[in-house]
C-alpha cells in the first residue's frame, strides 16, 4: 500500500492511492497515518478495504508529510562509502547519530526555505524507515518486523551550521522545512529489498546525485537494532538512513542552493519529491 497524507498544513487527512494512482481519502477509516495506525494489525485491516468504494481527492491537493505526529526523527550520518569519501571522511566504525527536531518536517513539496544569512544550505536524497511496532533492545534478525514501510526523505542541511559552529551536528540539520518526508509511506511488504534501491537527486534540472542502497554501510536490520539500544523506538519514528555521493559539499568547486531553484528527488518504488528554495 501507499499511504499519505493530504490538505492543508496542519490539518492532513489520511489518504491511500489507487491501482490508477488516484489519491483517495481514508478519514473515514482511521484518523491519520500515525501511532498505532502503523502496526502490523492496523495495516492489515487496512489491506482489506475497498479501495475504488472510497471518497476520490481532487487532483492537486496538497501533499503533507506521509506520516504524522513524528516522535523521534532519528538521522544516520556518513553512512555511505562513496559518500563518505567524496567529504574526506573515514568510515565509522559505528553509526553516526544525529536529530531533525520534529519542526523541520514538512510535505514532499512544500517550500524549502533557506535559513536567513545562510550561504552553505545543502541537499541529500535519502532512504527514511518509519517505525510501526515499538521496542528496546531489539534482535538484529527481527528488526524488520518493527518496519511499517519506507519513504523519500530530504535531509536539507546547512553545511556552516553543521560544521564551522561548533557543537554537534543538530543545528545544521533541524531548521524549518529541512525534512521533507513522502510522497507516501510505502508498506515494507512493497519493497523486496530495501539494500537495493536506486535513488537520484536533481537541482534545477542537473543531476547530482545518483547511487543506490546497495553502498550503506551499515543496513536497516543494524541501525534499528543499534539505535534501540541507546532509546526505545517508537510507532511513527522516523529514521533517515544517509545519502550516497553527490552533495553539493562535495562538489569542486563547492555548489550551494539558493532562492529559486528547484530540488527533485526520487527513490526506486517510493516516489518523487520537488521542493523550491526560497528566503525564510
Amino acid at each position: 500500500m501507499k499511504l499519505l497524507r493530504h490538505g492543508p498544513k496542519g490539518q492532513e487527512k489520511p489518504g491511500i492511492v489507487d491501482a490508477n494512482n488516484t489519491v483517495r481519502d481514508l478519514s473515514g477509516k482511521i484518523d491519520d497515518i500515525a501511532g498505532e495506525a502503523l502496526s502490523d494489525e492496523s495495516l492489515a485491516q487496512l489491506a482489506k478495504i475497498d479501495i475504488d468504494s472510497l471518497p476520490e481527492v481532487a487532483a492537486g491537493t496538497r501533499l503533507g508529510p506521509c506520516v504524522g505526529r513524528v516522535g523521534k526523527f532519528i538521522c544516520i550520518g556518513l553512512n555511505y562509502s562513496d559518500h563518505a569519501a567524496e567529504t574526506g571522511a573515514e568510515v565509522p566504525a559505528e553509526p553516526v547519530i544525529f536529530n531533525k527536531w520534529t519542526s523541520a518536517i514538512c510535505g514532499p513539496n512544500d517550500d524549502v526555505e533557506i535559513p536567513r544569512g545562510s550561504q552553505k544550505t545543502d541537499w541529500e536524497v535519502e532512504l527514511g524507515v518509519i517505525i510501526g511496532k515499538g521496542g528496546r533492545y531489539i534482535d538484529e534478525a527481527n528488526a524488520m518486523s518493527h518496519v511499517a514501510g519506507f519513504c523519500v526523505v530530504n535531509d536539507v542541511s546547512e553545511r556552516e551550521y553543521q560544521l564551522e559552529r561548533s557543537g554537534t551536528w543538530d543545528k545544521g540539520k533541524g531548521c524549518d522545512t529541512f525534512g521533507p518526508l513522502g510522497p507516501w509511506l510505502v508498506t515494507r511488504d512493497e519493497i523486496a529489498d530495501p539494500q537495493n534501491l536506486d535513488m537520484w537527486l536533481e537541482v534545477d534540472g542537473k543531476r547530482y546525485q545518483n547511487g543506490s542502497t546497495q553502498t550503506m554501510v551499515f543496513q536497516v536490520p543494524h541501525l534499528i537494532a543499534y539505535l534501540s539500544r541507546f532509546m526505545s523506538l517508537q510507532p511513527g519514528d522516523v529514521i533517515s538512513t544517509g545519502t550516497p555521493p553527490g552533495v553539493g559539499m562535495g562538489q569542486d568547486p563547492k555548489i550551494f542552493l539558493k532562492p529559486g531553484q528547484t530540488m527533485r528527488l526520487g527513490i526506486e518504488g517510493l516516489g518523487e519529491q520537488q521542493q523550491r528554495c526560497v528566503e525564510s
